[in-house]
């Protein structure tokens, strides 16, 4: 089973960039994207042989996920059951019959770091979601996760120390995860390889190759021998994000 996850940042945006092209070239069973920016029905995408779920924020033009499928899932559902959380088109999870997978597009500390405080309690209830859902069979979750764990996954870890999307919290928070029962997918076929997942608009950055690995797949602990390879796709261009990769044998 072959498996894409993707910021688009801005689905319409990144349909006039090739998007269809890349789409087909992937051939993912399951095409997941974050950021979508849109309500439904506002883009003309609807590749053959696959079903759509979306999930758009209450807030126009702004955050959203989606989900394109070969094989429909047996339940969709959105959020993650909590109030103060449901209203941006975060998570969208389909459930398998061997496992969920979950699309997950997690909040942005922001500049200043002004939304720290509530990526925190996100982060538990989040997790607190996760494992709710391995109790009952394994997690596969996927998306822009918003964090350079380690320093191996951002090219300037000294000067953006406590930058939105590398503090000492959001790192911890990730540890966290992992050790409360996933695996890092990319990190476990990779251990030592250095490859980002986004670049800044500014500075050239990605001429540069000065990136952040925040976009992930993280499986449950149990499921993880059962992973065949995990790539990310940085020659594939369209958005400031780049195309990541589980090919898992369930």
């Amino acid at each position: 089973m072959k498996l894409i996850s993707w910021n688009v940042n801005g689905l319409r945006a990144c349909l006039t960039h090739d998007f269809a092209a890349s789409f087909a070239a992937l051939d993912a069973d399951v095409f997941s994207v974050q950021e979508t920016k849109m309500q439904p029905g506002q883009a003309d995408f609807a590749p053959e042989g696959y079903t759509e779920y979306t999930y758009s924020a209450e807030k126009k033009g702004y955050s959203g996920t989606a989900c394109w499928c070969k094989t429909p899932p047996l339940r969709v559902t959105t959020g993650i059951g909590r109030e103060e959380h449901d209203h941006e088109g975060r998570v969208l999870t389909l459930e398998y019959p061997g496992f969920y997978l979950v699309n997950c597009y997690t909040p942005n500390s922001q500049d200043g770091l002004k939304r720290l405080d509530y990526r925190m309690t996100w982060e538990d209830d989040f997790r607190a979601y996760l494992l709710g859902l391995d109790a009952k069979k394994p997690v596969i979750l996927c998306g822009d996760l918003n964090v350079a764990h380690q320093e191996i996954d951002i090219k300037n870890a000294k000067t953006n120390r406590m930058s939105a999307g590398f503090t000492d919290q959001e790192r911890a928070k990730m540890t966290e995860l992992l050790a409360a029962g996933f695996t890092d997918s990319f990190r476990a076929v990779h251990p030592d390889e250095v490859k980002y997942s986004w670049w800044s608009y500014r500075f050239h950055a990605r001429e540069k190759n000065a990136g952040w690995r925040i976009d992930y797949f993280l499986v449950s602990d149990r499921i993880a021998d059962k992973i065949k390879a995990a790539e990310i796709h940085n020659e594939v261009f369209g958005s400031d994000h780049c195309p990541v990769e589980l090919d898992i044998d369930l």
